[in-house]
């Protein structure tokens, strides 16, 4: 795996780049719609190919219980499990082990839980997360981490910075014992932790470099902070990272999130927003977001977004994706589903070629300022 950057913004740190894997390339700024079991939901390959997608994310604590290990290894992994011939990214399955189950205990080991599921106890631990994700077979492997909630106290989060540390350790031993069950190579990249703190924050950094091959990721933000101080910590972040290697930013997030951060030098993004918000309705249009199921859509038959590069967007009137929704027709999920994925990937292609081009310092200004006034963005 190879990361190549081809052009520098002038006036912001955004860059545009290439980052090479066996699956093919992707070309960065990049967001990856998240496909958590296996498929992006409501999504079929070619649905997310009419998106221009070029990545998807799954993650390691939901596959692990659903279909398992055994089933994904016989198919000979996610790519050909799920007929998805572009590269794949893996979570850790920490941040769902957190948020999800209900916890037994956490100790430097790993962590002891139940299923969110049907309740039947589990343990995952470093080398555990990374078998699994062997066996998932994803170019992009994440390695385990600790991940607090944003309002934790200092302790917490530093002891959190502290097992991140040791358990990324652990990762790349267990990697460097066991080969990859496929035939083509998977890159480990860390996870930064710390909140908002600038001081763990940069011992985290420090601390997982050395293990940082081709990517480094920012986890635990967008977990309950305020923004404002998700902005500043991005930014302090960022400066101190790799130059020539991707960045990732983990569960980021609104449309200007995704701007603010391209401008501070990040370079991938991965979010359930657009659909999972799709899926209730919420449409992002080039003149914000749009609640399908309002009333006041029940005799508007104007295009849903005329400005979407998605044929979609101007094949379907407001009037009838809302009586859609109205129904329960899976269409109506779909619809919004891919509305949503376009105008997030058309957002990462424009934002490549106005770097390119040299005017992505005016123009990401500009749509910022724009985006104040629309709602949801």
């Amino acid at each position: 795996m190879n990361f190549i950057i081809e052009t520098n913004d002038v006036g912001t740190s955004a860059r545009k780049g290439i980052l090479k894997t066996e699956h093919g390339n992707i070309k960065t700024p990049i967001f990856m719609p998240v496909g958590t079991i296996g498929a992006v939901k409501t999504m079929a390959p070619e649905d997310l190919h009419s998106v221009q997608s070029q990545i998807i994310l799954g993650n390691t604590y939901h596959l692990y219980l659903r279909p398992g290990t055994k089933v994904l290894n016989e198919a000979g992994g996610l790519h050909k499990f799920n007929s998805w011939d572009k590269p794949i990214l893996t979570d850790s399955g920490g941040f769902q082990v957190f948020s999800l189950a209900r916890l037994n205990k956490i100790s430097d080991d790993g962590v002891e839980f139940q299923s969110h599921l049907d309740g039947s106890r589990h343990m995952f631990t470093p080398e555990f997360s990374m078998e699994i994700q062997r066996n998932i077979g994803a170019d992009i492997i994440m390695a385990f981490d600790e991940c607090p909630p944003g309002d934790s106290e200092k302790k917490i989060v530093e002891k959190a910075v502290e097992r991140t540390t040791k358990w990324i350790e652990r990762c790349h031993r267990w990697l460097n014992k066991n080969q990859e069950l496929y035939n083509y190579k998977q890159v480990l990249f860390p996870i930064v932790q710390g909140s908002i703190n600038h001081r763990l924050r940069k011992k985290s950094i420090e601390e997982l470099i050395p293990f940082s091959t081709c990517g480094i990721a920012l986890g635990g933000l967008a977990v309950g902070e305020e923004k404002n101080a998700m902005l500043d910590t991005i930014q302090y972040c960022t400066e101190l990272l790799p130059k020539d290697q991707p960045r990732y930013l983990m569960g980021v997030g609104k449309p200007s999130d995704l701007l603010h951060a391209i401008r501070n030098g990040i370079d991938m993004f991965d979010c359930v927003m657009p659909t999972r918000n799709g899926r209730n309705g919420h449409i992002f249009t080039s003149n914000g977001v749009i609640n399908i199921k309002n009333e006041k859509y029940k005799h508007d038959f104007s295009s849903v977004d005329e400005s979407s590069f998605h044929p979609w967007g101007a094949k379907f009137s407001k009037s009838y994706v809302r009586h859609l929704f109205n129904i329960n027709e899976i269409l109506g999920l779909r619809i919004a589903s891919t509305l949503n994925l376009a105008y997030y990937l058309n957002l990462m292609r424009d934002a490549r070629e106005k770097i390119s081009e040299g005017s992505f310092n005016t123009w990401s200004n500009s749509l910022l300022r724009q985006m104040k006034d629309m709602k949801g963005m």
